[in-house]
């Protein structure tokens, strides 16, 4: 009889703990901290590394689990350099501003944060006592981060990063691409292997002379499995892409002419699942957000202007999020005082505060430790 029963009673066990799982993986990371505590059961299912990609991919598509994080400087009636983070839905509606604490043992005087992927954000942050800084992976949620291995080209300023799950080797990469407005535009682009644990200079573009355009606003786009980002070559410029896995350049894809023919900037991003490009140009005494995307991935002829907005005002702007309505919100900085705020095609968006707003990043909520993925 125990022969017999203990593949019955196994089976229902297995049935409860999917059920469970499933149940879980609804949950938010905060309630999921939480329930860590409760027993020791609980907190072996939850650090389970097959049910954090579970609760993950759950979140990333889900579009009411997606967060807004962004970074405030000293203003009027708040003196201090805080990083903050919002639930922001698809009905266009955010939630509770809440600060967070920063990631790191440093006094901080200010930071940059210049990516998110699953949700772990890419942060330098630069202290006061002791003066460095230091450039950091960090879960906002779980509040975990670690320090980033220092590179034999690490530079301070005017680079751009982008991160991306690379599913053919299990791994996370991170790459360092310097921009052609820097004094360190000769140094080397770099792709960190987070397995491995150390930077890798990557071989130059295939085609000559070739400058990639980033200012403090830009970071990489990831799509079809590639980073994307803006060069420029002989005053034409263009789409540069990366293969994550394979750690190739790709085709080249061009960018019409009217793009960039009278702009401020260019960027490149990753909209519903579709490769964009935006400018702020400056045209016959105007000023003018635009953004194009590309309907047909790799077709230069496909490129579709979706946007465009005058305002005499806006310095640069660059877009954040795309509503399950198709509005997109959009960061700007504008000539009136240091304020930054944001907006849709419509008009102000005042749900998000006002501000000295550095930019800022959606990203989702997880559970991912980034202690675990370095070695």
């Amino acid at each position: 009889m125990i022969a017999h029963s203990c593949p019955i009673l196994a089976m229902q066990v297995h049935f409860q703990e999917e059920t469970l799982t499933d149940i879980l993986s609804r949950l938010s990371v905060r309630s999921l901290l939480r329930f860590k505590c409760v027993s020791k059961y609980l907190k072996t299912l939850i650090d389970d590394p097959i049910f954090k990609k579970q609760h993950l991919n759950r979140a990333k598509n889900d579009q009411n689990s997606q967060n807004f994080l962004f970074y405030k400087g000293p203003s009027l009636d708040d003196d201090t350099y805080s990083i903050c983070c919002c639930p922001i839905s698809s009905d266009q509606q955010v939630g509770d501003v809440r600060k967070l604490d920063f990631p790191s043992n440093l006094k901080p005087e200010y930071s940059n944060i210049y990516y998110c992927c699953d949700g772990l954000v890419i942060i330098k942050v630069y202290g006061h006592i002791p003066r460095r800084y230091s450039l950091l992976l960090w879960n906002p949620f779980t509040g975990e981060s670690i320090e980033l291995p220092t590179s034999e080209f690490s530079v301070e300023e005017f680079c751009c990063y982008g991160m991306s799950f690379d599913s053919t080797n299990d791994d996370y990469k991170i790459l360092r691409i310097p921009s052609a407005w820097s004094k360190y535009c000769r140094v080397p682009s770099e792709i960190l292997s987070l397995k491995s644990g150390y930077w890798r200079k990557i071989d130059a573009c295939p085609r000559n002379n070739i400058h990639s355009m980033f200012y403090g606003i830009h970071s990489l786009a990831i799509i079809h499995g590639a980073f994307h980002w803006v060069a420029m070559s002989y005053n034409a410029c263009f789409v540069v892409s990366f293969n994550i896995s394979h750690e190739m350049f790709g085709e080249i894809i061009p960018l019409p002419e009217k793009m960039w023919l009278y702009n401020i900037n260019i960027g490149v991003l990753e909209l519903g699942d579709m490769l964009c490009a935006y400018t702020t140009e400056y045209y016959q005494r105007k000023r003018t957000f635009k953004l194009w995307i590309l309907k047909d991935y790799g077709l230069k002829d496909s490129w579709n202007e979706v946007i465009s907005i005058v305002d005499p005002n806006i310095i640069i702007a660059s877009p954040k999020y795309r509503f399950a309505d198709g509005e997109v919100l959009i960061w700007c900085k504008h000539f009136e005082g240091e304020e930054n705020s944001f907006r849709t095609q419509r008009g102000p968006f005042t749900l998000l505060p006002r501000g000295y707003i550095r930019n800022g990043f959606t990203f989702t909520e997880s559970l991912i430790s980034p202690r675990l993925l370095i070695t």
